[in-house]
C-alpha cells in the first residue's frame, strides 16, 4: 500500500500535465488496479469494487457516443440558462480580429520555437530610402516649439509636402497610386516623425489608420475605391473619421447618431438614402478634411431595405461641402495642435451609395470598425509613443551625462541613474513591443487583444519615461521654449492615454474580457455551441469543447504544480534561445500555466458576474500583458543579434515585468472571493515564496552608464529617431557634447594630477569659465591646439544643451502673430 497510492498520484499528475486523452486514462487504471491485485496490495473484492466505482464512470467519458448521450446534453442545457446574454455589439468585439501569440500565452504552454522563428520585421529598399529622405526632408521642415507656438498647425510648407510625398497614402496599393507600404514601414515612419513633432506624427499617422481608407481597401465598393482611393493617396482629399459623440465617448457602440432609411432628393433625382442626424467631438483631421467618415444607428421604420427595422451601426462617407455638414472649429488638446474638431448634421440626406460598401453593408459598421481598429491599434499609438520615448531618452541621457553638478556628470548620481534606468529599460521593451505587434499586421493578423495590450502598456510605459525625463532635467524640464525638447511631450501624454479606448477601459474590460474568451482554447467554442440551433451538432461541438476544457484545467494544475516545485526548470525553455535568457522563457512559461488556471477558476467561481469585478479582469489582463511585453523583449533580443552591450537592457526590463506579472498574480489572490481556492493556488504556484525581484541597484547602473555611452548599443536603442544636427538645437548639441565626452574625459584624467598639485584649477562648469580655463590650459602648454579646439566645441555645445530660454513680456505674441499673416498672404501650391 506504500507504494500503490501515492502511484495512482504521480501517474495521475503526469497524464493531467501532457493532457493525455481519455483512453490513456483508462488503460492506467485498468493497470493501477491489476498491479494493485497483483502485488496483493488490494484484494479481489476491492478491485471489483475499484473497478466498478472508477472504471465504469470512466468507460462512460472515454466511449463518446455515450457521453454525449448521457452526460453532455444535460451540461450544455446548464451552459446555456447561466451564460449571460450577448448583445450584437459585444459579440463583434469578441469575434472581430485574430488571435495570435496571445493564443500561446493562454495555453499554459507558448510555444517558443514558433515565435523565434518569425522573421524580424524589415523594410525594402524603397521604405528604406523613404524613411532616410523624404522623412528626414519632412522632420526638418517642422519642430514642436513653432507648431504649437508660433503655427498652431503645421507650417503650410509641411502640409504641402506630407500631401505631394503622398504621406498620407502609406497604406493604399500603388495601383491606386499610394505607397502600399507595409505595416513596419508605417510605424517606422510613424514612430521618427513622432521624435521631431507631436502634430505632424498625428497628422500622417490617423488617415493611415483607422478611417475612410482602410474601411474602403477592406469593405468599399469597386466604383468607391476607384474614386476615393487616388484622390486620398494624393492628398487632393484630406479624410477624418467621426464615430465618438458627446454622449458615447469609450462607450461608442451607444452612439446616438441615427441616420433613418428614406427616400428623397439628390441632384436633382428621387432616390433611395438616409436622413442622418449627428453631434460628433474628438475628430482628428476634422477642421480640415474634405471627406467626412461617419458612424451612426441605422433605423429603417418602413422596411425599405428588408425586414429589420434597426439593422445597426452603419458607415458613410459624406463630402464635407455637402449641404448640412458642419465641420471646421477645432478642439484644443492640451496645446497640441494637431487638427481636431467637432462636426455635426441635423437630418441631412445622403443617398444609400454613400454608404461604404453600399447597401449590403448597412448595419456592419460595428465590425467592420472592431476589425480595422485591431490592426490600426497595434501601429498607430504604440509607434507614436516609441518615438516620444526615444526622443526623451536621447535628449535626457546626453544631457545628463554632460550636465555637471558638484563637479559631477549628474548622471553619475545614483538617484539620477535609477530613473535613467527607468527610462532605458522601459523604451527597449516598449520599442521591442512595437515591433512585434507590427509584424503580427504583416503576417496578416488582425490582432484585437494584442493591439489592446501595445496600445496600453506602450503608452503607459510612454509616460513614466517621460516623468523620468523630466525629473532629470529638472529646472530645465519646466520653462517653456525651443530649448525644451520634453515639455510638450510632458505636456500631451494623456492624450495617448485617453483615444482609441480610454487606459482605465482597456485595461479592465478589454484585455482580459476579450482576452479570455478569445484567445482561451475552448470558452469561445462552448459559447458557440451553445448558440448552435442545430441539437445534434450543438450536443457534439459542445462535447469536444467542455471535456477538453476539463482537460486543459487539470493540465494547469499539473503544471503549476511542477513549475513551482523545481522554480520553473521543469518549464521549457527553446534550445535556439541566448543561454542567459532561458531562464526567462522558463519564468514566462511557469506564469503561462499559473494564468491559465487562475482565468477558470475566475471564470468558474465568478462567472458572469466577473466583467463587473474589473479590478480581478484588470489584473489577470496586467499578467497576459506582462507576458507579451516580455516575449517581444526576448525576440528583440534574438532578432539583433544578442548583442552584449544590450543585455543590460533585456535583463532590466524583463526582470522588471516579471515582478509586475507576480504583483497582478498576488493581487488577484488576495481579492479573490473564494479565500479557500486563493490559498491553495498561492500554495501551488508559488510553494517556496515569491521568485521574483526589482531589478538590482548594479544591473540599474549597467542600464543608465550604457545609455550614456556613445557607440552602436546606444544607437540601437535609439535608432531611427531624427536628430536635426543643427548648432541652434538643443538635443543635437547635447549628443555633439556626448560624443566628444570621451576624449574630454581622457583630457580631464590627464590632467588630474596637475589639478591636485594646484598647478591647475580644476575644470568649471560655466561656459566662460570654461573658456577661461582652456586658454590657461594652453598657455601652460597641457593641451595641443585639437585638444583646445575638442574642449572649445565641448563647452559651446554643452552651453546650448543646458540653455533655458526666456521672452519679452509679450512672450512673442506680436512677433509669431506676424508670422502666421505672413504665412498665410504667401501662395503653396500644391503639385501631385
Amino acid at each position: 500500500m506504500g507504494w500503490w497510492i501515492p502511484t495512482a498520484f504521480l501517474a495521475g499528475l503526469i497524464l493531467m500535465y501532457f493532457q493525455l486523452p481519455a483512453t490513456v486514462w483508462l488503460a492506467g487504471m485498468v493497470i493501477w488496479i491489476a498491479a494493485g491485485y497483483g502485488y496483493a496490495v488490494i484484494g479481489a473484492i476491492a478491485a471489483v469494487v475499484l473497478g466498478v466505482v472508477i472504471g465504469l464512470p470512466a468507460l462512460v467519458l472515454t466511449i463518446k457516443p455515450l457521453r454525449r448521450s448521457l452526460i453532455s446534453p444535460h451540461i450544455l442545457d446548464l451552459f446555456k440558462r447561466i451564460l449571460p446574454q450577448m448583445s450584437g455589439t459585444e459579440r463583434d468585439a469578441l469575434e472581430a480580429g485574430t488571435t495570435w501569440w496571445d493564443a500561446d500565452l493562454f495555453s499554459g504552454r507558448p510555444d517558443w520555437d514558433k515565435l523565434l522563428k518569425l522573421p524580424p520585421p524589415k523594410l525594402s529598399e524603397e521604405e528604406h530610402a523613404f524613411l532616410h529622405h523624404e522623412v528626414d526632408q519632412l522632420c526638418d521642415m517642422v519642430n514642436d516649439w513653432e507648431s504649437t507656438q508660433v503655427w498652431q498647425d503645421l507650417p503650410p510648407h509641411a502640409w504641402q509636402f506630407l500631401k505631394v510625398k503622398r504621406f498620407l497614402g502609406m497604406i493604399i496599393p500603388k495601383k491606386y497610386g499610394g505607397k502600399e507600404f507595409s505595416a513596419y514601414m508605417h510605424s517606422q515612419v510613424v514612430m521618427k516623425l513622432s521624435t521631431r513633432c507631436s502634430a505632424l506624427a498625428v497628422s500622417v499617422m490617423v488617415p493611415n489608420s483607422l478611417g475612410p481608407a482602410e474601411l474602403l481597401l477592406h469593405y468599399g465598393t469597386d466604383e468607391q475605391k476607384d474614386y476615393y482611393l487616388p484622390r486620398l493617396a494624393a492628398g487632393i482629399d484630406v479624410p477624418c473619421f467621426a464615430l465618438t459623440s458627446p454622449y458615447a465617448g469609450s462607450d461608442a457602440a451607444a452612439i446616438p447618431d441615427v441616420g433613418v432609411v428614406c427616400k428623397g432628393f439628390f441632384d436633382g433625382k428621387e432616390t433611395l438614402g438616409l436622413r442622418v442626424t449627428w453631434d460628433k467631438r474628438y475628430i482628428t483631421l476634422g477642421p480640415v478634411a474634405t471627406v467626412l467618415g461617419l458612424a451612426f444607428r441605422t433605423h429603417d421604420p418602413d422596411y425599405l431595405l428588408g425586414t429589420e427595422s434597426e439593422p445597426g451601426i452603419t458607415c458613410a462617407l459624406i463630402p464635407v461641402k455637402h449641404e448640412g455638414v458642419i465641420i471646421g472649429r477645432r478642439h484644443w488638446p492640451l496645446n497640441a495642435v494637431f487638427q481636431n474638431g467637432p462636426t455635426s448634421g441635423t437630418e441631412v440626406f445622403i443617398p444609400i451609395d454613400w454608404v461604404i460598401g453600399g447597401p449590403a453593408q448597412i448595419g456592419k459598421g460595428w465590425r467592420m470598425l472592431m476589425e480595422c481598429l485591431a490592426a490600426g491599434r497595434a501601429i498607430s499609438l504604440p509607434s507614436s509613443n516609441v518615438g516620444m520615448a526615444k526622443m526623451a531618452v536621447r535628449g535626457t541621457s546626453a544631457y545628463a551625462a554632460v550636465r555637471r553638478q558638484f563637479r559631477t556628470a549628474i548622471g553619475k548620481f545614483e538617484g539620477v541613474q535609477e530613473a535613467l534606468a527607468r527610462m532605458g529599460g522601459n523604451l527597449y521593451m516598449m520599442d521591442a513591443t512595437r515591433k512585434l505587434s507590427a509584424l503580427a499586421v504583416d503576417l496578416g493578423e488582425k490582432p484585437a487583444v494584442i493591439s489592446a495590450i501595445a496600445k496600453y502598456h506602450v503608452t503607459e510605459r510612454g509616460r513614466l519615461v517621460v516623468n523620468d525625463g523630466m525629473d532629470v532635467l529638472g529646472g530645465k524640464g519646466i520653462c517653456m521654449g525651443p530649448s525644451n525638447f520634453l515639455a510638450r511631450a510632458y505636456q500631451q501624454i494623456p492624450i495617448a492615454i485617453t483615444v482609441e479606448g480610454a487606459n482605465i477601459l482597456t485595461r479592465c474590460l478589454i484585455i482580459f474580457g476579450q482576452g479570455a474568451i478569445r484567445c482561451h482554447p475552448y470558452v469561445l467554442k462552448e459559447m458557440h455551441a451553445t448558440a448552435e440551433g442545430d441539437r445534434t451538432r450543438a450536443v457534439t461541438d459542445f462535447d469536444a469543447a467542455f471535456f477538453g476544457h476539463v482537460g486543459f484545467v487539470f493540465a494547469n494544475v499539473a503544471r503549476s504544480l511542477a513549475y513551482g516545485l523545481s522554480g520553473g526548470l521543469l518549464a521549457s525553455a527553446p534550445s535556439a534561445a541566448a543561454p542567459e535568457m532561458r531562464t526567462y522563457y522558463r519564468a514566462v512559461g511557469r506564469l503561462s500555466a499559473a494564468f491559465a488556471l487562475m482565468t477558470d477558476l475566475s471564470m468558474f467561481v465568478l462567472g458572469g458576474s466577473l466583467k463587473r469585478r474589473e479590478r480581478i479582469s484588470a489584473r489577470l489582463g496586467d499578467i497576459l500583458s506582462q507576458m507579451y511585453l516580455i516575449s517581444a523583449t526576448l525576440k528583440r533580443y534574438e532578432d539583433d543579434g544578442r548583442p552584449v552591450h544590450d543585455a543590460p537592457y533585456a535583463h532590466w526590463s524583463v526582470q522588471d515585468a516579471l515582478l509586475q506579472a507576480q504583483q497582478a498574480l498576488i493581487g488577484v489572490l488576495e481579492n479573490f472571493p473564494n479565500r479557500l481556492l486563493a490559498g491553495l493556488v498561492r500554495l501551488l504556484v508559488f510553494p517556496f515564496g515569491l521568485p521574483h525581484r526589482n531589478p538590482s541597484d548594479a544591473l540599474s547602473s549597467q542600464v543608465a552608464d550604457a545609455m550614456q555611452t556613445p557607440g552602436e548599443s546606444r544607437e540601437r536603442l535609439l535608432a531611427d529617431t531624427f536628430v536635426q544636427g543643427d548648432i541652434s538645437d538643443p538635443v543635437s548639441c547635447a549628443e555633439m557634447a556626448l560624443a566628444l565626452l570621451p576624449q574630454v574625459e581622457a583630457i580631464e584624467k590627464r590632467l588630474r594630477p596637475a589639478i591636485r598639485r594646484g598647478t591647475l584649477p580644476p575644470m568649471p562648469q560655466s561656459l566662460i569659465a570654461m573658456q577661461d580655463w582652456i586658454t590657461h590650459c594652453a598657455s601652460l602648454g597641457m593641451i595641443n591646439p585639437d585638444e583646445r579646439r575638442t574642449m572649445a566645441d565641448f563647452a559651446r555645445f554643452t552651453d546650448v544643451s543646458v540653455h533655458v530660454d526666456d521672452f519679452p513680456q509679450d512672450l512673442n505674441a506680436a512677433s509669431d502673430l506676424m508670422k502666421r499673416q505672413h504665412a498665410a498672404n504667401r501662395s503653396y501650391t500644391l503639385t501631385v
